[in-house]
C-alpha cells in the first residue's frame, strides 16, 4: 500500500467521523434543541420513595368461607386463616383438586401459616388428586425451611405421587440443590425410580442440573441404572453437555460392576 493511498484512506476515515459527529449534533438539536439538554441537567433527581408500611389487616366480622380460606392461605393472609380455624373450620379443607391450604402455603413459602395449620392438626402427608403431599409442593417451590418444618412434623421424605416421583425427583427437576442436599443428608432413597423407571440422576442429566449431578454422584447414585427405555444417565447426555459428560465418564464404573 502506497503512502499516498494510506493517507487518502485515513483522510476519508476522519471525514466520516466528523460527518457522524455533525449528524449526531444535528439530530440532538432536532429532537429538542440545546435548551432541552440544559433542562435535563437542571432537572432534580427523583428521591427513592420510602417503602410504606403495610396496612393493618381489616377485621373480619363474618364467617370465612372455604374458598376465602384457601385463597387467604395462598396470599399469605394469616388473619383470614386464623379466623377460619377459630370458627371451627377444618385445616384439611381442600379444593376440587384435593389441594389443601398446607399444600398451597408450602408452594408459596408461607412458613408462619404452615406452622399454624400444623398446630391445628393439618394432615402433614395429605395427598392431592395427583397424590402429591406438601413436601412435594415445598420442593417444587424451593422452600427448604418448609421442607424442614414438614419433616419435623413427621412428613415422609420418600413419599411418591401418582407418577412415582419422590420429593428428590421434584427438587432435582426444579433445580433446588439446597433441598436436594438436605434430602440426601437425611437418608432418602437416592436411586428411587419414577413411573418411567428414571432416578433423580436421569432427571438431573436430562435437565443439565450440573451441581445436582455432581452431588448425586458423590453420594452414590447408580450410574448404570436403566430407565424403561433402556437408557442410563450417561446415555441421556447431549453433545453440548461437555461438562456433564466429563463428570459422568470420570465416575462411571465398568460394566462388570453392574449390581445384580
Amino acid at each position: 500500500m502506497s503512502f499516498f493511498f494510506y493517507k487518502k484512506s485515513c483522510t476519508k476515515g476522519q471525514e466520516r467521523v466528523r460527518k457522524s459527529s455533525v449528524d449526531l449534533r444535528r439530530e440532538i438539536i432536532e429532537v429538542g434543541g440545546t435548551q432541552y439538554l440544559f433542562e435535563l441537567r437542571k432537572k432534580p433527581k427523583k428521591k427513592k420513595e420510602e417503602k410504606k408500611p403495610e396496612p393493618e389487616p381489616e377485621e373480619i366480622t363474618g364467617p370465612v368461607s372455604e374458598e376465602d380460606f384457601l385463597k387467604g392461605a395462598v396470599h399469605g393472609k394469616l388473619h383470614v386463616v386464623e379466623k377460619f380455624l377459630a370458627d371451627g373450620g377444618s385445616p384439611d379443607t381442600c379444593d376440587e383438586f384435593r389441594r389443601t391450604a398446607l399444600h398451597r402455603v408450602s408452594l408459596e413459602g408461607h412458613k408462619e401459616i404452615a406452622e399454624k395449620l400444623l398446630a391445628r392438626g393439618a394432615t402433614v402427608d395429605f395427598r392431592d388428586r395427583l397424590d402429591s403431599t406438601a413436601v412435594h409442593w415445598a420442593c417444587r417451590g424451593g422452600h427448604l425451611e418448609i421442607v424442614k418444618l414438614l419433616q419435623e412434623k413427621g412428613a415422609d421424605l420418600n413419599v411418591k405421587d401418582k407418577l412415582l416421583s419422590t420429593p428428590l425427583h421434584v427438587a432435582t427437576r426444579t433445580g433446588m440443590p439446597e433441598i436436594v442436599e438436605h434430602l440426601i443428608n437425611n437418608g432418602v432413597n437416592i436411586n428411587s425410580r419414577d413411573r418411567e423407571g428414571e432416578s433423580a440422576l436421569h432427571d438431573a442429566v436430562r435437565l443439565n442440573r450440573y451441581k445436582i449431578i455432581k452431588m448425586l454422584i458423590q453420594h452414590g447414585a447408580d450410574m448404570l441404572a436403566k430407565n424403561l427405555a433402556g437408557k442410563t444417565p450417561t446415555d441421556l447426555v447431549q453433545l453440548w453437555q461437555a461438562d456433564t459428560r466429563e463428570v459422568l465418564e470420570k465416575q462411571e464404573p465398568n460394566a462388570t460392576e453392574m449390581p445384580a
